[in-house]
């Protein structure tokens, strides 16, 4: 490379990693990638490479709908070992406290440092419906755990005389709950256990979300993620009113997606919106995209928001 272009050619500036852009206050993005059902990641990877820049950090799902894939853990050890930062879940459902402890110092071992404590969706809810849970937590305690790790203890409060974790976890909170005040009880305790952020399920009541972020959230100095969803079609928002407990999509958002020629851009355009919409409201989103992580960068920038990080280039003073 010629000298003057050296010169003028800045590398792109390093994107903060998601617990620095959670401390600086920044407006976090992160977006979900599932692992494989198998052996391949080249697919994931594909995905999660297109998210490079763009986001904070991919959330690696563990068993979400408890349907078989690839374990988080080694799903997010692949991502960062080609320069992309996970959010690693864990759930309750398959592991006892032993398995988990030990996952979770796997995990810090191997370069993970974020964390989603989860409780895990029931067994019958997958394939594999005569599996036996285990279920010897819920997420409150798992993040008890968590912080316990932390501070160098384990679960039976004994130090762990080869080195403490340093894991920045989070935790899921639903603002759509039909029990207010068991929502607040539960939202409380995952603060006091420890959770430093907060990803909620999928928004479909923004005002629901308001009054969360100002009667319960409010003051508790833990950034909240509005969950995000691409819809696909009508077909496919009808299809989450009748199978995801607690999600409403508005009949207005089903007519236009019924009425739009091309309803996956739509769906992409409302997304773009909602996106705007929590910027207003609370400190970040998290986008889900099924099977369509590729389309995440489009609806970012329908949303206005720009690139993390992108080379710099001076072309007046290039050499060619």
């Amino acid at each position: 490379m010629p000298d003057s272009l050296n010169a003028n050619f800045r590398l792109p500036p390093r994107v903060p990693s998601f617990r620095e852009a959670v401390q600086a206050g920044d407006f976090l993005l992160t977006a979900e990638v599932a692992p494989p059902k198998g052996c391949d990641p080249t697919h994931m990877l594909q995905m999660a490479q297109l998210l490079k820049g763009r986001v904070h950090g991919v959330n690696i799902t563990d068993g979400s709908r408890a349907v078989l894939r690839m374990s988080s853990l080694a799903a997010s050890v692949i991502l960062l070992q080609h320069g992309i930062e996970p959010i690693c879940q864990v759930a309750c459902r398959d592991r006892n406290a032993i398995g988990l402890q030990a996952d979770l110092m796997g995990a810090q071992a191997l370069g993970i440092r974020n964390v989603l404590a989860l409780t895990g969706d029931p067994v019958k809810a997958g394939d594999h419906p005569n599996a036996r849970p285990v279920f010897e937590l819920e997420s409150v305690r798992l993040l008890s755990l968590i912080s316990k790790l932390n501070d160098g203890l384990d679960f039976n409060d004994k130090a762990l005389p080869d080195g403490a974790t340093d894991l920045f976890v989070g935790a899921a909170v639903d603002p759509q709950s039909g029990s207010w005040s068991g929502l607040q009880k539960r939202f409380e305790r995952k603060v006091a256990a420890g959770a430093q952020f907060f990803q909620s399920q999928l928004i479909s009541d923004f005002d629901r979300l308001e009054k969360f972020m100002t009667q319960i959230a409010a003051g508790c100095d833990r950034p909240i993620l509005a969950g995000i969803f691409l819809l696909k079609s009508a077909k496919n928002a009808q299809f989450i009113n009748r199978c995801v407990p607690g999600v409403q999509i508005p009949d207005h958002i089903i007519d236009r997606l019924a009425q739009a020629k091309d309803p996956l851009h739509e769906g992409m355009v409302i997304a773009a919106e909602q996106v705007r919409l929590a910027r207003h409201l609370c400190q970040g989103v998290h986008l889900m995209a099924v099977k369509r992580e590729d389309l995440i960068p489009q609806i970012l920038d329908l949303a206005g928001i720009e690139p993390l990080a992108k080379p710099e280039l001076h072309p007046e003073s290039v050499v060619v």
